[in-house]
């Protein structure tokens, strides 16, 4: 999920560059077909000291804006990848994208270990 242009520029200062991706190659930038760069970025991110009542709605409304978008898929990665410390990327909170990320590094982890295993016994 990217910020819309009327962002704050502090906002808008803190956000990593986007990488390029192969979809980026073929029809432009990803995020250029986002639905979320009409909605107000305070969908996205949660303003400070907000009540957990609250950020959950947000955060569910959030969601479903994501739920409809074209690059969702895309923008889950990117985030992922970087990978963005805040706010609703490709309908999955900064929470759910520490969850994904420590389940690859649990499956990377297995199956490194798993190929350094056959390698050991083929040797």
């Amino acid at each position: 999920m990217l910020q819309p242009p009327h962002q704050s520029l502090q906002a808008a200062a803190s956000l990593p560059a986007p990488r390029a991706s192969a979809r980026e190659d073929e029809d432009g930038p990803w995020h250029s077909e986002a639905v979320c760069r009409r909605d107000e970025a305070g969908l996205f991110f949660a303003p400070s000291k907000e009540p957990t009542a609250a950020r959950l709605s947000r955060e569910q409304a959030a969601k479903r804006v994501c739920a409809r978008c074209p690059v969702m898929v895309e923008c889950r990665e990117h985030a992922l990848l970087l990978p963005e410390p805040y706010g609703v990327w490709g309908g999955l909170t900064a929470a759910e994208r520490r969850v994904v990320l420590a389940r690859r590094r649990r499956r990377e982890a297995a199956a490194a270990a798993g190929e350094a295993g056959q390698v050991s016994r083929i040797a």
